[in-house]
């Protein structure tokens, strides 16, 4: 694995969530770092979300705090305080200010941190800062995800961009309940970061959904620690844009429950928001998702879950394919069933509808519903 260079990591277990499971993570540098952001469109905004909306305008950052096991949103004034109480405890430790670190929470709502548990293992948090302990560090932000997420990738200047992610439920657009941290070892100026951070998650973190929910804590920051020129500006941008969308992926294939990662394309539509909300109308539709966990190519409810948009469309030029099978024309079923069945049954699937109304497009990637995601979500805090 590719570490950008200038970046330390570490975790520990404050004891936050159950089983001792590493619950509070740390990145730092110890020369400042160029950092932007990008924050949930919810309403409701976690204490982390509102504070780092803040900090984030600052030109001095030296890393993030992240932990698991509580939001720390609906929190109210408390738990701004706390939120920054904890930064200040950790940053008096390197001479700095609670001003230079961003915040980042995910886990159960309503309650508020448990600095009494997590301020006693600040002084073992720091002590285990090391370039390699990027693995416990992704550990520490998991909620219900099986696995860490982390992608790793070089440009051909030698520059590396590392991508560390959670996420499992409640994913939907405007980002997913995610934590996301993109590093690289690059020289990126803060005016260039917010131009490149917005177009990296809207084609990957923005395209992903489990079960349409928002969540208050969705965050993704970028840091680049300048060490190194950029040559080639394509190559570093199209690398930025291939970490995020594989981490977007590993959220989708770590979907609560799912049995299936299922990609959306619509093609042919009028208007690119057109072509968006067709995606996100059949790969939101509980009932094509619970379709194609049961192996049932019931066309019908993808029909239904376009019509449901209010968006016109020709509705006998439309053509579906499943996994590059021509699926149905004209309204009827253009493939032998048993074909399609034994289709609809792969852990990947490809979903294509051809509009013919227009030239616009759009993916999605979306994921099966099944009873699991019942289960994990009916004992979340059980």
């Amino acid at each position: 694995m590719f570490v950008p260079e200038g970046f330390l990591f570490s975790a520990v277990s404050c004891g936050i969530k159950k089983e001792d499971k590493l619950d509070l993570g740390l990145i730092y540098s110890s020369e400042k770092l160029t950092a932007w952001g990008v924050f949930t469109k919810n309403i409701v905004k976690a204490a982390p979300v509102i504070l780092g909306k803040k900090l984030i305008k600052g030109k001095e950052i030296f890393g993030i705090v992240a932990n698991s096991g509580v939001a720390n949103a609906c929190t109210g004034d408390e738990g701004l305080v706390k939120a920054q109480n904890l930064l200040e405890e950790i940053a008096k430790r390197f001479k700095l200010s609670y001003k230079n670190f961003l915040p980042a929470s995910t886990g159960v709502i309503g309650e508020q941190l448990p600095l009494n548990k997590i301020l006693p293992k600040i002084e073992k948090l720091i002590s285990g800062l090391t370039p390699d302990n990027y693995i416990s560090f992704a550990k520490a932000i998991m909620t219900t995800d099986t696995f860490p997420k982390i992608v790793s990738k070089k440009t051909i200047d030698d520059i590396v961009v590392m991508g560390i992610a959670k996420g499992a439920g409640m994913i939907a657009p405007n980002m997913a309940t995610m934590l996301g941290f993109i590093l690289t070892d690059a020289i990126v100026s803060k005016e260039t970061l917010k131009k490149l951070l917005p177009k990296m998650v809207d084609q990957s973190f923005n395209r992903i959904t489990v079960d349409s929910d928002t969540s208050t804590n969705d965050t993704v920051y970028m840091l680049c620690s300048n060490r190194k020129e950029i040559k080639d500006w394509d190559s570093f941008e199209n690398t930025c844009k291939k970490v995020a969308k594989e981490l977007a992926y590993l959220i989708i294939k770590d979907g609560e429950g799912a049995s299936k990662v299922i990609k959306i394309t619509i093609k042919g539509a009028k208007t690119k928001e057109e072509a968006k909300n067709l995606a996100f109308a059949i790969a939101n539709s509980p009932l094509v998702k619970t379709a194609f966990y049961g192996g049932d190519p019931n066309w019908g409810r993808i029909f239904a879950a376009l019509g449901k948009t209010g968006i016109y469309f020709h509705l006998d030029k439309i053509e579906i394919y499943l996994n590059n099978h021509l699926w149905i024309k004209d309204l009827k079923v253009a493939t032998n069933e048993d074909i399609l069945k034994d289709e609809i049954q792969k852990e990947e699937i490809e979903l294509l509808i051809k509009l013919k109304d227009g030239k616009q497009s759009y993916e999605v990637l979306t994921t099966d519903l099944t009873e699991e995601y019942v289960k994990i979500n009916a004992h979340y805090r059980t």
